[in-house]
């Protein structure tokens, strides 16, 4: 059986995940195990650690294990939720260690130099009354991350991440760059949706023309 990890005041959210990675048998742990031993309870953790492996290209499973995770904390978020809850379905999925080592890893790569940028400033953005509409954003980024094309969970994901160490941190610069990034992926997939469909409708119609 593996030890529990206790909460360390002292250890940082990535250092705890290498943790993590590192006590995790080869199956790995559930989601809900993870937020266990993780002992967080605000949603910026929790959609932190989640959008890690979104952010690692070239890492295929688990972005999928967890991007529906990530809509439902968001949700709440939207909603008004206190305290973050993974459904039974949901808090069963599982990442072995091969994917927790990959998140770490891809964690202190891509985001060890925020840790040492990162302080709190306009706490305004990053208020109780502010989480719902930050919320709103952070569900439309995850939803982006289930469009079914390659590399589409990298840009979204890090929009994500940032965002949600923002949170954490009750950095609002943070959240605002992690709220610009995402919002500009959706608009960059939705610009590029409606392009292709004019393309597609007017080959159709000379096509059909001729």
């Amino acid at each position: 059986m593996t030890p529990p990890i206790t909460a360390n005041p002292d250890r940082t959210l990535l250092q705890t995940i290498e943790v993590l990675a590192e006590a995790a048998p080869e199956e790995g742990f559930s989601l809900r195990e993870i937020f266990d031993r993780l002992d967080e309870s605000a949603f910026g953790a929790g959609l932190f650690l989640l959008a890690l492996p979104c952010c690692i290209p070239f890492l295929y499973g688990v972005p999928q294990v967890v991007a529906l995770p990530m809509l439902a904390l968001a949700f709440q978020m939207v909603i008004g939720r206190e305290e973050p809850w993974l459904p039974a379905t949901l808090g069963k999925r599982k990442i072995d260690r091969k994917g927790l080592t990959q998140m770490a890893t891809g964690g202190r790569k891509w985001f060890g130099w925020i840790e040492a940028i990162i302080r709190p400033r306009f706490s305004v953005i990053t208020g109780r009354r502010s989480e719902r509409v930050i919320g709103f954003f952070l569900f439309l980024f995850s939803a982006s991350i289930l469009t079914p094309l390659p590399m589409t969970n990298t840009v979204p994901g890090m929009a994500v991440a940032v965002t949600a160490f923002g949170l954490m941190q009750k950095d609002g610069l943070a959240v605002i760059a992690g709220v610009t990034l995402g919002t500009l992926w959706v608009g960059a997939l939705i610009t590029g949706a409606f392009l292709g469909l004019n393309v597609i409708t007017h080959v159709s119609s000379a096509i059909l023309g001729s």
